[in-house]
Order: structure tokens, then C-alpha cells, then sequence
């Protein structure tokens, strides 16, 4: 399995060119080395604009987009794939998505555009992004030996064990986006309680609770210098059997974002 960097930073509505860039190589420089962002964010070029402004080289960070779901015929894939390199100023990313099964989906043609991607160098590996199970076994059945992750929403609230389930079954990473629950994490007394007890924030014990477990990886979307900086300490923050406990108790499912109205 490709190794992907435990802690990314997600571009998600970071939609000022110049906060969006400026964020990108506040991250690299700090230390991080995953940066997330797909075409539909409509910032692949700030995106690349702090790569190149970074004090870290190419080969040094793992740089992943999407594409979007009006793009997934063979076609599209294909040249909607080299508006994307030409945008972040790159010859080829570490990991491109279909960000969601839906649009113009269609897993043998889709999934074949990405496979010619791969065998031309112009992407390293295959991502697929808010899968379910059922269409999670389907894409590994095409396109298995590229795949290496499935890009779903995960936090506290929203667990998701069946899709790691499935995700540890094909060898493959559930990177987490909106690990911080847009927020909501701030607001659970678990988390808060937690938090004080190791003296971090709550954003930090959701990210290390996450981390912490096998295949997951987290992509938290950060503009401040201060809040690139609060989660990156995550890595630092081990928690103990007892706080881990307490998190996988919750019994909430708190969807953030909504499959069928998915804020673009």
C-alpha cells in the first residue's frame, strides 16, 4: 500500500487565492506533508501557488486532487486531469480521486481513464472519495491495484466503521475529511473534557483519536497560521485506552455534509 502522510491539509472553501496559498505553504513549512484539493474547490491554482512558494521540494510532499463528477467520462477524466497539473504547476499528482460515485460515473470507463493516468505517469495512484461498501468492493475489482484510499467524511461523530471496515479488508487508507466535524467537535463535552485532562484542544483529540487507528488518515482544512499549527500538535498527543473508549462510545451519527446537497 502507498504510504500516504498521517496529518494533511485539506483546501476545502479555502477560497481566498491569496489565504489559500498563503495556508498551503504555512503548512509545508511548518512540516506537513499531505495537501488535499480537487477542482470543484476551485483553488488548484493557489494550491499550487503555495507549493511552489514552499521551502519544501516536489518530491518531499504528497499532493492529491479530485475530479469532479461532471468530468468522469474517459474523456473528461483525462484532460479535466491535465487542467489540474497545469493549475498546481506539477507533472503529476500523488493520488487523483473521483471525488463522488455519481455525475457522469461509470465504473469500467471512469476507473479505465484513471488506469491509462497511471501507466502515462501523470498520477501515481487512484483515490476514490464518499464510496459506500458495496461500491467500494466494485471499484477494487477494476482497478484494485491502483486504489489506495477512499476519501469519506469521519469524526466523533460520524465513526464510519463499516466503510474502515471495508477500507482495512482492501488494504487501503480512509482519509478523513472534515475530521473536526465543521466545528462540532468543540462542543462535546467528551472532547472538551479530554482535551483539558492533556491540556490540548479538542480539534487536536479528535485528530489523534483518528490517527490513532489503523488506515485512517486526516486532511483538516485550516486557513490561520494558529489553527495549522494547533492541529499539526496532534501528532504529538497520544491518548490513553480510557479517552479512546470514551470517544468510541458516542452514539451519534452527525453528518456534516449531505451526499445529496453538498455545498459547492
Amino acid at each position: 500500500m502507498k504510504e500516504i502522510p498521517e496529518l494533511g491539509l485539506g483546501t476545502w472553501q479555502n477560497s481566498n487565492p491569496k489565504e489559500c496559498s498563503e495556508s498551503v505553504k504555512t503548512a509545508l513549512d511548518m512540516g506537513y506533508r499531505h495537501i488535499d484539493t480537487a477542482q470543484a474547490y476551485s483553488n488548484e491554482e493557489d494550491v499550487g501557488e503555495g507549493l511552489s512558494a514552499a521551502d519544501v521540494d516536489r518530491e518531499d510532499f504528497f499532493l492529491a486532487s479530485k475530479v469532479w463528477i461532471n468530468k468522469l467520462s474517459a474523456e473528461k477524466v483525462k484532460a479535466s486531469t491535465e487542467e489540474s497539473l497545469d493549475k498546481l504547476g506539477v507533472d503529476s499528482v500523488d493520488l487523483m480521486y473521483v471525488h463522488w460515485p455519481s455525475g457522469d460515473y461509470r465504473p469500467e470507463e471512469t476507473l479505465g481513464a484513471f488506469r491509462e493516468l497511471v501507466e502515462e505517469g501523470r498520477i501515481d495512484n487512484i483515490g476514490i472519495s464518499n464510496f459506500e461498501p458495496e461500491q467500494v468492493d466494485e471499484a477494487m475489482e477494476i482497478a484494485g491495484e491502483h486504489i489506495v484510499a477512499n476519501q469519506v467524511e469521519m469524526h466523533p461523530l460520524l465513526q464510519q466503521e463499516e466503510i474502515l471496515e471495508k477500507c482495512r479488508e482492501h488494504d487501503i487508507y480512509l482519509v478523513a475529511y472534515s475530521p473536526l466535524a465543521r466545528g462540532k467537535v468543540f462542543e462535546i463535552p467528551e472532547l472538551r473534557d479530554i482535551a483539558e485532562k492533556h491540556g490540548v484542544s479538542p480539534a487536536q483529540v479528535s485528530l489523534a483519536w483518528l490517527m490513532q487507528k489503523d488506515n485512517v488518515v486526516v486532511i483538516p482544512k485550516a486557513t490561520s497560521e494558529e489553527h495549522i499549527e494547533d492541529n499539526y500538535r496532534a501528532l504529538d498527543l497520544e491518548l490513553d485506552e480510557e479517552d479512546i473508549e470514551k470517544i468510541d462510545g458516542l452514539e451519534r451519527r452527525d453528518r456534516r455534509v449531505d451526499p445529496e446537497f453538498a455545498p459547492w
